[in-house]
């Protein structure tokens, strides 16, 4: 049932074409292949024990409608393309049935995107289902799947070098547990209240506002309110110099505090991070970054659109992969960046992070060196990625290769 009704909203999206005051009518989209393979526990790299594999496609149709109103809308579909048979163990984003002793769901779609939008002189509202991307609640966009939000975004900037945002965010579908999007059994519709994923017993939304600023030359300043209601009261504060007297030099430090509500029996988490990097002018920029949390909070300085357990975190320590370390209460952490453009040939990033944790004695070092390049329409990343991680593969390190392939069109 769920998928004949996907079919019909598409087919009346489709149809929007036919009537006259709609114009401008667009498609675009991409189909993506993502594969990985690891030799923890007791298998070997390329085993299907331990790969995991999965297709998915975005079909997006953009629209002008009467009143200078403008649609927008994604359909994101998955597929095993039956790798399980013989290749894969294990799918990257939705719905899994093989700890059941079946196969994963083959196939699934949803309505990804789904908003209007309409400007008014300098102020945008954009209403629906939508991405997003502030410092504690966003869209993560390394998995096969992104999370998505059914929000009420608006966006103003009268003021010079300055842009204001406030949001109301009702529903999402984000999962904790280091799998972005919340899984969806037959008919089960994947989106949630706003919170869900750090309790469900208390979720009622929530509300965010930010200030944006380029008003004082060379510095990008940020700050940021959210009221995630019934759950926490959250600020974070950066602050990103491009310093002028040494060319190619940036600094940058961030604040987070997040304050839970009364009816909890838990601390604030409060955490911190500096980053100085440089940029050397012929392809090559480097970077290093230290951050800390405080020992006493419950809820991970990460995105609370995915929870607190594996979700993805924004300050400037974070993992190329292993999600869920760094914003950790009692965690120390620092990462070691290169990134190196060679012309004609692709782009390469060594990524080196190193987190230590004084609560659970959880230790984490990670070292990930990739490769991209774009051949036309056609984007390709390759990954090997170093884990030696306290809490995985009892306490082995072990290796990981990932191909990313996206086809745009």
């Amino acid at each position: 049932m769920k998928a004949i009704k996907l079919s019909l909203a598409l087919a009346a999206l489709l149809a929007m074409g036919a009537n006259a005051d709609v114009t401008n009518v667009k498609f675009s989209g991409d189909a993506k292949l993502f594969y990985g393979t690891n030799d923890a526990d007791s298998h070997d790299l390329f085993d299907k024990a331990g790969a995991m594999g999965q297709a998915a496609a975005d079909l997006s149709m953009s629209a002008d409608l009467a009143g200078g109103v403008k649609l927008e809308a994604t359909v994101t579909g998955l597929s095993t393309l039956g790798l399980e048979n013989n290749l894969v163990s294990a799918i990257w984003a939705g719905f899994d049935n093989s700890a059941n002793g079946s196969n994963p769901l083959n196939t699934q779609w949803w309505l990804k995107e789904a908003y209007l939008v309409k400007t008014f002189g300098n102020t945008t509202l954009k209403i629906g289902r939508q991405t997003l991307d502030t410092p504690l609640a966003f869209t993560e966009t390394w998995n096969i799947a992104e999370n998505t939000f059914d929000a009420a975004v608006i966006v103003n900037q009268d003021l010079q070098d300055t842009t204001l945002v406030g949001a109301w965010l009702g529903r999402g579908n984000g999962a904790s547990g280091f799998s972005v999007t919340q899984a969806a059994a037959g008919g089960e519709d994947p989106f949630r209240t706003y919170g869900s994923a750090i309790d469900p017993a208390s979720a009622s939304g929530a509300y965010a506002f930010g200030l944006v600023t380029k008003a004082v030359p060379g510095l990008t300043f940020q700050g940021w309110y959210y009221d995630v209601v019934q759950i926490a009261q959250a600020y974070w504060f950066q602050g990103d110099l491009n310093v002028e007297a040494v060319p190619g030099l940036t600094f940058g430090a961030q604040y987070a505090n997040i304050s839970p509500d009364d009816h909890y029996s838990w601390e604030d988490s409060k955490g911190w991070a500096i980053k100085l990097g440089y940029d050397f002018q012929n392809g090559l920029k480097a970077s290093a970054a230290y951050s800390s949390v405080d020992e006493d909070g419950v809820v991970n300085i990460s995105n609370t659109a995915t929870g607190t357990n594996g979700s993805q975190s924004k300050l400037y320590t974070e993992a190329w992969w292993n999600f869920g370390y760094v914003g950790a209460a009692g965690t120390d952490a620092y990462n070691v960046s290169l990134e190196y453009t060679a012309q004609n040939i692709a782009d390469f990033g060594l990524y080196y992070t190193d987190t230590s944790n004084d609560n659970s004695n959880v230790d984490m070092k990670e070292v990930a060196l990739t490769a991209a390049k774009s051949y036309g329409p056609l984007d390709v990343t390759l990954a090997y990625i170093y884990t030696d991680a306290d809490d995985q593969n009892n306490g082995d390190s072990y290796n990981t290769l990932q191909a990313y392939f996206t086809y745009n069109f």
